[in-house]
């Protein structure tokens, strides 16, 4: 039995995080980057443990750091060093924390759109101005656009946010991508950083941590996408060889939000949750393959190019009834209200993420979350070509 099947639709619907709370309850919730499915047993044995301890307290050590260096080396062959690391409350705080640290106020934020809206929003409340080198028809980095961006706005104090593997498309950046990027970046003063939070989930590729390629570089990571831990949040900034006296500039109040809890949590699921994560892969690779089918049968105008990574699927929507020719960026809360995604929502009664948040290149398209039920994957296909 698939792991995805284990959670009847029944309960699903009883939880109370914001994937099955936001919509109305007919809609099929698509979206958000929650998967449906039970914790790894050594995950809810470390919570369980702590709490009947009272270890409830505020983290200490560098516990995180090693355990995630372990899994590193035994998955990626990868060496991480403990002391040019910082632990964080989530990936998206480290990498505001980052964009502060490395570039001036008025600086810019260079991305790869379409990219995860929060790059977008962390970046503005940063006071930076986003730079768009979005990606090609092939959904892989287009290298001469991220040397145009580095070479027109690194004089003024620039940072590369790079997303690997790329949400939402699912692209794995290859080694030459990531030291072809980080030489373009070196050659005009730029710094990179890396979200590679969705790094575990991989099927038809190799990943190579970011902090290996560029010894200027920066990773940030966390267990909380591959073992479903979104409500247990810390995250770890991981630096490349030459990144020892940035680390001395974290702020302190940035160490403060880390959970205790969360810490152990992905602590046992990088040391004693890889046997779930296999499990869990598997699954998705059933879903994906299911959808590989559904959409030619249902709703054939509907394009989808799999990914090499991640439960997310980003579908093209451009040649369907749905399609919107005055499609904005501006698209509403979580990217829920703008192109096809408004008409499956308020025709279909599926809830997916709107491609036009996603940046440019995202217009009439939609993420689809495969990480559910495989009969939740075919009613929401069913319901979409009914209308596409």
């Amino acid at each position: 039995m698939s792991p995805f099947e284990r959670v009847s639709l029944a309960d699903l619907q009883q939880r109370t995080s914001i994937k099955w709370r936001f919509f109305e309850p007919d809609v099929l919730p698509m979206w958000v980057a929650e998967m449906d499915v039970l914790p790894a047993e050594a995950v809810t044995r470390a919570v369980t443990d702590a709490l009947r301890r009272g270890d409830t307290g505020y983290p200490f050590g560098t516990g995180y750091a090693e355990a995630f260096g372990r899994f590193a080396d035994a998955t990626w062959g990868a060496q991480l060093e403990v002391s040019r690391t910082a632990l964080v409350s989530d990936v998206m705080m480290g990498v505001f924390e980052l964009i502060r640290m490395l570039t001036p106020p008025g600086g810019s934020v260079i991305v790869t759109s379409p990219v995860y809206p929060p790059f977008h929003a962390y970046s503005a409340h940063a006071e930076r101005t986003v730079v768009e080198a979005p990606v090609g028809e092939d959904l892989r980095l287009d290298l001469e656009a991220i040397e145009e961006a580095c070479a027109r706005y690194g004089g003024a104090g620039a940072v590369l946010l790079l997303c690997n593997p790329h949400n939402p498309t699912g692209t794995v950046h290859t080694r030459a991508e990531l030291a072809a990027a980080a030489e373009a970046a070196a050659r005009h003063g730029v710094r990179v950083i890396a979200d590679e939070v969705h790094a575990p989930l991989l099927f038809d590729a190799e990943f190579t941590p970011y902090w290996s390629v560029d010894p200027r570089g920066f990773s940030i990571t966390s267990a909380s996408k591959a073992w479903n831990l979104a409500g247990l949040r810390t995250a770890l900034i991981v630096g490349g060889e030459e990144t020892g006296d940035d680390f001395a500039a974290v702020a302190e109040v940035v160490s403060h939000g880390p959970s205790h809890l969360a810490s152990m949590a992905h602590i046992a699921a990088f040391d004693d949750g890889r046997a779930w994560l296999d499990e869990v892969l598997g699954g998705l690779r059933e879903n994906r393959a299911l959808l590989a089918r559904l959409l030619p049968e249902h709703a054939p105008t509907i394009r989808w190019q799999p990914g090499e990574a991640t439960f997310l699927a980003w579908l093209d929507c451009r040649d369907t009834r749905v399609a919107d020719p005055a499609s904005r960026a501006d698209a509403g809360y979580q990217g829920l209200s703008a192109g096809p995604a408004k008409a499956f929502l308020e025709q279909a009664r599926v809830g997916l993420n709107a491609g036009e948040a996603f940046g440019t290149g995202g217009e009439n398209h939609v993420r689809f979350n495969l990480g559910t039920r495989p009969d939740v994957i075919e009613e929401a296909v069913r319901r979409m070509g009914a209308i596409a």
